[in-house]
């Protein structure tokens, strides 16, 4: 199966150019794929360097093996199985002081798109599944579309996918599921259609794109581990280390966006204090005011690139500035 995983990495020149990887350092692809990320940190860290990368799927570990073993002989690197909500406890496991290079790529990865078994796919027909790790995650998309109630199924449409005909979908799966189970994901694209308006039908992309996007990231709680993730990457960056993260739909970014700005404040406290009571430090710089895109010439040759959007941020090297008695420092 390993062969299936060949990765397209998105926005490769930016990521190197930001994470700026060098001899000896210490990189985490966190989102570790089919490596193609991977592969370049390592070559740039080697021989010294130590590349390490994350991933919840078996298939994906086992070809980001074979795939850094041949392009990238004489890289250290160490793969560990797991999601990145969880990198605290990973990074204990890899024995690291800390890291100089974090890279998020978050989504769902394109060889999970391309099996249909895996059920993440509105144009193929397979089980409803969408797990990222069937191994360890019970929670299956046909369960929430079994099982779930008309109103939790139009809350995650419209939260996570930005539906605006969530309460007609919900209706709708509810009406067809009392006539017997909606077992496979074309069974499901034909509930979407039959909900939609046939004249919102025509424009806007496949009919079922957002609502595949939202049980998707309901099964896998992506948004909480979003967060967990980036502000333990955040803790674990050595001083001047870089964090990478590209997002695909307008929710992660703004959680991105949200953690980021929220992590590069100071302190909050009114300016009349003469001591700082909120106990703010930033704890990184944000690079990017505005987030990056792919070039026009990348969007062509990988149509999947046309949604990412990078953010970049810099542990600081101090810890930040606090007022004291004697009122505010410089």
């Amino acid at each position: 199966m390993t062969g299936e995983y060949r990765h397209i990495p998105v926005m490769l020149d930016e990521v190197l150019d930001n994470l700026s990887p060098q001899p000896g350092e210490v990189t985490c692809d966190c989102t570790l794929g089919g490596a193609g990320h991977s592969v370049e940190l390592a070559r740039r860290v080697a021989p010294d360097g130590l590349s390490i990368g994350i991933d919840q799927d078996e298939q994906a570990l086992a070809a980001a093996a074979e795939r850094l073993g041949r392009e990238a002989p004489g890289a250290d690197h160490l793969l560990l199985k797991g999601n990145f909500a969880a990198l605290d406890e990973l990074l204990v496991q890899a024995e690291v002081p800390g890291v100089d290079c974090f890279l998020f790529d978050l989504g769902v990865s394109s060889p999970q798109l391309d099996i249909p078994e895996r059920g993440f796919s509105y144009h193929e027909d397979a089980p409803l599944d969408m797990r990222m790790d069937p191994g360890n995650n019970t929670l299956t998309a046909h369960e929430v579309i079994n099982h779930y109630n008309e109103a939790d199924l139009a809350r995650i449409l419209r939260s996570y996918g930005d539906e605006r005909h969530a309460a007609r979908i919900a209706r709708q799966v509810v009406r067809r599921r009392a006539l017997g189970p909606i077992d496979t994901t074309l069974q499901l694209v034909e509930v979407i259609k039959s909900a939609i308006p046939a004249a919102d039908r025509r424009h806007g992309g496949h009919p079922a794109r957002k609502a595949f996007q939202a049980l998707r990231i309901e099964v896998n709680g992506e948004l909480d581990a979003l967060e967990r993730g980036l502000r333990a990457a955040v803790r674990w960056a050595n001083p001047g280390g870089r964090i990478c993260v590209i997002s695909y739909h307008s929710l992660e970014d703004r959680i991105v966006k949200h953690v980021l700005t929220e992590l590069s404040q100071g302190c909050t406290c009114p300016p009349d204090l003469p001591v700082c009571v909120c106990g703010n430090v930033p704890m990184i710089d944000v690079r990017t005011r505005k987030p990056l895109r792919a070039g026009e010439r990348e969007v062509r040759a990988n149509p999947r690139a046309r949604s990412a959007l990078m953010r970049v941020a810099v542990k600081r090297d101090d810890t930040g500035t606090r007022r004291n008695a004697a009122g505010p420092q410089g």
